[in-house]
């Protein structure tokens, strides 16, 4: 029997908790070893790919960023057959240049969580380090660049998207500091994402919607609930066009380096794997079994 396609996996965050587009569309609930994730899948086609949508925060918006259980959520799109993650998020510019209602598609991260502990499924007898320079995958990036100038979006390629923790905005002075170091966009998500989705070897992209200026800018209103509801209509739909304009782009078998992250990265002998850390990973180590 052949494998079946792979799927592409699509994270909305705020403002984006269902996709019309899909067809054959189901509901589908996908338990981990990590606990469930933030909500059921949906799974459907869109221009014949296969696809699997996730709403990051949960349909309703019931969870907070802190809340988030990136292990189980990644481990759920594997378990279906994601190979590659196109990331939505709500994210404040940091950067006069990144407007509200932009499109900016960050080349990296800067962790300021403190959460990394749950950002990585190895530990418990299996220890891996996977590499990590490039946090983003560069085909699919380039692929969504290609479909948001198709569509006439305001687009920035690359930039650094600031991971804070939230769940309050930042402070005047932490949002100066981002500002004056020249980092591109601040969030509160994707970094357990995209080092999960590594570890997995998930291709993964983020675009990150700005909806504000977060405070560092004067002469702006300080980000607030409102302020960035404001914009999230907006932005969710052109986030849905660049979906759509870009599936059918994506290459039909996995092929990037990110689908290969583990070849040199798991340090433990095989033989000193335990049976219940292999069962819990099953479907990142398959190919290794």
């Amino acid at each position: 029997m052949e494998n079946p396609a792979p799927r592409i996996g699509i994270i909305g965050g705020t403002g984006l908790y269902e996709i019309e587009a899909l067809t054959n569309r189901r509901w589908v609930t996908v338990p981990t070893p990590f606990g469930m994730p933030s909500d059921q899948i949906l799974t459907g086609e869109i221009a014949g790919r296969p696809v699997a949508f996730l709403p990051r925060h949960g349909r309703g918006h019931r969870l907070l960023p802190s809340e988030l259980n990136h292990r189980a959520n990644i481990h759920a799109l594997k378990q279906l057959g994601v190979a590659w993650i196109i990331s939505v998020s709500a994210v404040g510019s940091l950067q006069e240049q990144y407007h509200p209602c932009d499109v900016v598609l960050p080349d990296q991260f800067l962790d300021r969580t403190k959460k990394s502990s749950e950002h990585t499924f190895f530990g418990r007898g299996i220890v891996a380090h996977v590499a990590f320079a490039d946090p983003v995958c560069r085909e699919l990036r380039q692929l969504l660049l290609a479909a948001c100038r198709q569509l006439q979006a305001r687009v920035h390629d690359g930039g650094t998207y600031v991971n804070m923790e939230g769940p309050a905005f930042s402070t005047r002075a932490e949002s100066l500091l981002n500002h004056r170091d020249g980092h591109a966009v601040i969030g509160m998500t994707n970094l357990g994402e995209a080092k999960c989705a590594r570890e997995a070897e998930i291709a993964y992209a983020t675009m990150a919607m700005v909806t504000d200026y977060d405070c560092w800018k004067p002469d702006e209103d300080h980000v607030t609930v409102e302020l960035v509801i404001g914009n999230l209509k907006r932005n969710a739909e052109l986030a849905k066009r660049v979906i759509q304009a870009v599936i059918p782009q994506i290459p039909a078998q996995p092929g990037c380096s990110c689908h290969r992250a583990l070849e040199n990265a798991i340090l433990t002998d095989r033989a000193h794997w335990p049976p219940e850390t292999i069962e819990r990973l099953r479907p990142l180590l398959a190919r290794f079994l």
